[in-house]
């Protein structure tokens, strides 16, 4: 008896807290204090995954050897996306890979409920992933995890799925700022990529989270930017054609990344066994990191030497531990290789079986590129010299910007991440003009296609978001009589008796629904005995002038109401058999009541 009365104290404290709580601290008041605890658990959770990456890493390449080839680059990255796919299958036993999906995906269908092994999951990962060389980014898991921390919170003290979202958001937020010390680029990444709506009631958590996860950031790591950068030279107006003209390449290498990403992992998706996707993944990436080392983890480094330095010399220590060591005079080929070569490392790495993003990718793509730009222009004397430290910053927020479909998360994250504010015009034209370009092609990310492909996709546009945050279960009705077509007229008059319904679908003996008989069809003879047995329900049914299937989204729902001008339709299985009906008046009740509780501030 008394360790039962201990099993329950606990959820007695938990119940009594909740009603306490709902007694002294309203909603709104207590939203704001865990957006605070949200921001602070996202600092250490990022503090904790950039450490173990580290840490393993310099373990792993602290002996290596600078001035010729490193055989062992051929096997770490197998090694790591070995032992993160095994972890996953063996111990987390559910798919974490395309953590801002998975996010968006939570958001639009789940509202804003994320399974509680991904506030740890993807650290470890992550962890194992990159620090052995897989070339791939800590952000996307790190956002996962935050967000996965705000979901859980908010389902601990049980909030509605409006206020789960609101932290979900909370989470993404933090998990950006604390891991590139950027508050201003958490909150537009929520709203741009995760596209949170912006009320007065959603930017306030937000902003805390972000703030306070960059705060916390600071006392671990410094107040430092992530990556320095010192401009030797000042923008000027002359070279705004250039910086158009690199934004407009960066969205055309934004859409050759993407579409050679989603071109990859379908491959990928064709391959049953994880351990042929290892071996596809693993040779690839291994060979890619052996002939270009900078492939090798999250690419950080080559980012910083590319921004540090302004002479040949050190411009040429990226070939460093390659066979190209010494071979300054290929340093634009070997770098033009890597941009070409970086998308099926990223693809390789989380298809093999590791756990990674692409942010960093992207960053590390915009960067190169940049510096290429204006390399090839000052090598060659095509045009007036260009800085390349200043053109590799605005490649990054180009990249940014065609990738993500995020302009402003591109100017804000740069900016922040280099304290290079007085680029702040020049970032801001090749944000827009990359995002132009690539939305000409590709109208939703890399992260949202693949939910815009399903129907699954919540996005600003309010009816949109509605139509996506209502499910078929909820406006499916099934309370109508069947019948069959071997029924004689006497036998339909009997079950129109017990029906309050004027519509009767008729099913063969499989339960394939194969016509309609309705009321105003059979009203003049209903009354007539002498006819009973004369009809049969196969004479008087007529053909389905339309049908939905259960797994049709609310969007291709009303566009079959609109195109059929019906009333009620019927709704079957991918089988074709009969579930019940969907009707114009249930469906626009739904549609409201969705609105009013997606409305709510």
């Amino acid at each position: 008896m008394e360790e039962a009365n201990n099993n329950k104290s606990p959820l007695t404290f938990h119940h009594r807290f909740l009603v306490w709580r709902q007694k002294h601290i309203k909603e709104k008041q207590f939203i704001l204090i865990l957006s605070l605890i949200v921001g602070v658990f996202c600092a250490f959770a990022s503090y904790l995954l950039k450490a173990l990456i580290h840490s393993i890493e310099t373990f792993l390449t602290e002996n290596f050897n600078v001035t010729g080839a490193n055989y062992l680059y051929l096997v770490y990255p197998v090694v790591g996306i070995f032992l993160s796919g095994l972890f996953v299958r063996r111990i987390v036993k559910d798919d974490i890979s395309h953590g801002v999906t998975k996010i968006l995906y939570a958001i639009s269908r789940r509202q804003g409920r994320i399974k509680r092994h991904n506030i740890w999951s993807s650290i470890v990962a992550s962890a194992l992933t990159i620090g052995f060389g897989g070339s791939v980014g800590a952000e996307a898991p790190i956002v996962l995890t935050g967000s996965a921390i705000g979901s859980n919170l908010g389902s601990v003290f049980k909030l509605e799925h409006s206020k789960l979202m609101l932290l979900v958001g909370c989470g993404a937020a933090g998990a950006i700022a604390a891991i590139f010390k950027a508050p201003i680029a958490g909150l537009v990444f929520t709203l741009e990529v995760l596209m949170v709506d912006l009320t007065m009631s959603s930017l306030l958590p937000l902003l805390i989270s972000a703030v306070s996860a960059a705060t916390v950031s600071y006392f671990l790591l410094g107040t430092e930017a992530m990556f320095k950068f010192h401009m030797d030279q000042a923008f000027e107006l002359n070279r705004i054609p250039f910086v158009l003209l690199l934004g407009i390449l960066c969205g055309l290498v934004s859409l050759y990344f993407t579409r050679a990403m989603m071109f990859t992992e379908t491959i990928f998706g064709k391959l049953k066994s994880p351990y042929g996707k290892l071996m596809l993944g693993g040779v690839m990436l291994s060979i890619l990191i052996f002939l270009f080392p900078p492939l090798y983890g999250e690419g950080y480094d080559t980012i910083s030497l590319l921004l540090g330095n302004t002479t040949e010399l050190g411009w040429e220590t990226v070939m460093n531990n390659s066979l190209f060591y010494g071979h300054g005079s290929m340093l634009l080929v070997y770098l033009a290789l890597i941009v070409m070569f970086k998308v099926f490392a990223t693809s390789a790495t989380n298809g093999g079986g590791g756990c990674g993003g692409t942010f960093a990718p992207t960053l590390y793509l915009g960067c190169i590129f940049g510096f290429i730009f204006a390399h090839f222009n000052n090598e060659f004397a095509l045009f007036d010299h260009l800085p390349e430290k200043n053109f590799a910053l605005m490649g990054m927020a180009g990249m940014m910007s065609g990738i993500m479909h995020a302009p402003l998360l591109g100017v804000f994250l740069i900016a922040e991440l280099t304290g290079g504010y007085d680029l702040f015009l020049p970032l801001l034209m090749v944000s827009v003009s990359s995002y132009l370009t690539i939305i000409i092609f590709e109208p939703y990310s890399i992260y949202a296609m693949r939910l815009a492909k399903k129907g699954e996709l919540i996005t600003h546009h309010k009816d949109k978001a509605v139509l996506t945050l209502m499910t078929m279960d909820n406006v499916i009705e099934t309370d109508f009589v069947v019948v069959h077509p071997e029924m004689d007229l006497g036998e339909l008059v009997k079950a129109i008796s017990t029906s309050n319904r004027n519509i009767f679908p008729v099913t063969d003996a499989g339960g394939a629904l194969i016509g309609l008989v309705s009321l105003d069809d059979i009203r003049n003879i209903m009354f007539r005995p002498e006819l009973y047995h004369r009809f049969k329900v196969r004479r008087l049914m007529h053909v389905l002038s339309a049908c939905l299937i259960n797994t049709d989204n609310m969007e291709r729902v009303m566009k079959a109401f609109d195109q059929s001008k019906a009333w009620n339709l019927p709704v079957v299985n991918e089988e074709g058999h009969y579930l019940g009906f969907v009707s114009k008046s249930k469906l626009y009740s739904a549609y409201r009541q969705v609105m009013v509780n997606f409305s709510e501030d």
